[in-house]
C-alpha cells in the first residue's frame, strides 16, 4: 500500500512539472502594424505580387517536428507534433504532450474525411474533414485547404495581378487588397525580401473573419530552386462556430523536410478500438 502511495505521488509530483513547463512556455499569436497610406500599383509592385505568388508551387510536401500552442476561449494547451502534410492531399500529425514524448492522439485527414485516433483511451474518431470537425480538433475552423498549406509556409495566391483593388504602403511592407470570391484578401508583402509576412481573409462586409503571420524565415535550396520559407505561422479565427472570442493557433517548426515524404499517406487502423462519430460530438476532450 505505501508503494502505491508513493507511486501516486510521483506520478502527481510529474504531472505538476508536465503543467508548470507548458505554462511557462505558452505563446500566444503576435500581431503586426498593418500598412495604411495609400498608393498606386507600380510596375514593381507588381513584380513583387506576381514573385510571391509563383513561390507556393515550389513546396510540394513536408515531414517535420513543430511545436504547436492552441488558445480558444474554452482551452489552452501545448502540442509537440510530428506532421506529414502533400499539398492538395493528406496529412498526418501524431500528437505527443510534454517534454517526455508521450504520442497521445494520431490524426489523419484525406480530402474529404476526418480520422483522430485517441491512443490514451483506445477510442477512434471519425467523421467529414469539414471547418466545424476541424474547429472541434485543432480549435480552429479555417478549411482544411488553408490549414494545410500554412503548414507549408507558402500559401496558394490563386488570384491574378488584375483583382487587385488597392495598394498601401507603410513600415517596410506593401498590403495588396484583392477581390477573393464573396470577400477579399488583404496580402503584405515584405519588399526586402520578397515573401508574404501576412494574410487576412475577410467576408463580404469587410470584416477580416481570419488572420494570419508568417515570421522567421530560413532560405530554403531544393531542386534548384532557392526560397524563404516561415518557421513560425501565428492564426487567428473570428468566425468561430461558438460565435465568442477569438482561436489562435501558433506553429513554429524545430525540424522539417520538404518534398521528401512518399506519394502516398497511411492511416493505421487501430484494432479493437471504440468507434466514434466526430461529426455528432461538440467537442474532443483530449486535445
Amino acid at each position: 500500500m505505501e508503494k502505491m502511495r508513493q507511486k501516486g505521488r510521483a506520478l502527481l509530483v510529474l504531472f505538476m512539472l508536465l503543467l508548470a513547463w507548458g505554462c511557462a512556455d505558452f505563446r500566444t499569436v503576435g500581431r503586426q502594424e498593418l500598412p495604411a497610406e495609400q498608393t498606386s500599383l507600380l510596375a514593381e509592385h507588381a513584380a513583387l505580387f506576381r514573385e510571391v505568388a509563383a513561390a507556393a508551387p515550389f513546396i510540394r510536401s513536408l515531414d517535420g517536428y513543430a511545436d504547436v500552442w492552441v488558445t480558444t476561449p474554452k482551452r489552452k494547451n501545448r502540442l509537440f507534433c510530428n506532421i506529414l502534410l502533400h499539398r492538395g492531399g493528406e496529412a498526418r500529425m501524431i500528437v505527443t504532450a510534454g517534454f517526455i514524448g508521450w504520442p497521445v492522439a494520431d490524426i489523419f485527414f484525406s480530402r474529404d474525411s476526418l480520422y483522430v485516433h485517441d491512443m490514451l483511451n483506445n477510442r477512434l474518431f471519425l467523421g467529414s474533414n469539414s471547418d466545424r470537425n476541424l474547429e472541434k480538433v485543432l480549435g480552429v475552423n479555417s478549411g482544411y485547404r488553408l490549414l494545410s498549406e500554412s503548414l507549408l509556409g507558402l500559401v496558394t495566391i490563386s488570384e491574378p495581378l488584375s483583382a487587385v483593388t488597392s495598394v498601401k504602403k507603410g513600415g517596410g511592407m506593401l498590403s495588396f487588397t484583392v477581390a477573393s470570391g464573396a470577400g477579399s484578401k488583404e496580402l503584405v508583402l515584405d519588399p526586402s525580401n520578397r515573401t508574404l509576412t501576412a494574410l487576412l481573409l475577410k467576408n463580404g462586409q469587410g470584416k477580416t473573419v481570419t488572420e494570419m503571420h508568417f515570421r522567421n524565415f530560413e532560405t530554403l535550396a531544393l531542386d534548384g530552386e532557392s526560397v524563404l520559407v516561415p518557421k513560425e505561422i501565428d492564426m487567428v479565427l473570428y468566425n468561430s462556430s461558438e460565435g465568442i472570442g477569438e482561436h489562435q493557433l501558433v506553429i513554429a517548426w524545430d525540424e522539417r523536410r520538404f518534398n521528401k515524404t512518399r506519394a502516398t499517406l497511411r492511416f493505421p487502423l487501430p484494432k479493437k478500438a471504440k468507434v466514434i462519430n466526430i461529426d455528432n460530438l461538440s467537442s474532443t476532450p483530449f486535445l
